[in-house]
């Protein structure tokens, strides 16, 4: 995929080219808006991992996401449920 135009790959691999051209930089913080939209389900686990690595690296984030496969391991989980945010129990 190397010579492949952005513009001639789908939604999961243009989200994950997105991450990818992100990461080139070495952030200290990630704010990531669905990071796993429109990613095969079966690369979704490897998403998981790899943002969980990177945190483990100390990499901070701030991620809004529907599916919830990072809230077991948050330090904070806030849900947002018809305009009301509150606490996660």
């Amino acid at each position: 995929m190397l010579h492949r135009p952005a513009s001639q790959m789908s939604g999961g691999e243009q989200q994950m080219l997105a991450l990818a051209r992100t990461l080139m930089t070495g952030p200290r913080l990630l704010l990531l808006d669905e990071p796993c939209e429109g990613i095969a389900p079966v690369l979704v686990a490897a998403m998981r991992e790899a943002l969980l690595q990177l945190a483990r690296e100390g990499v901070a984030m701030l991620v809004a996401e529907q599916n919830n496969i990072l809230a077991q391991h948050a330090q904070r989980v806030l849900v947002l449920t018809s305009g009301r945010m509150d606490s996660a129990a």
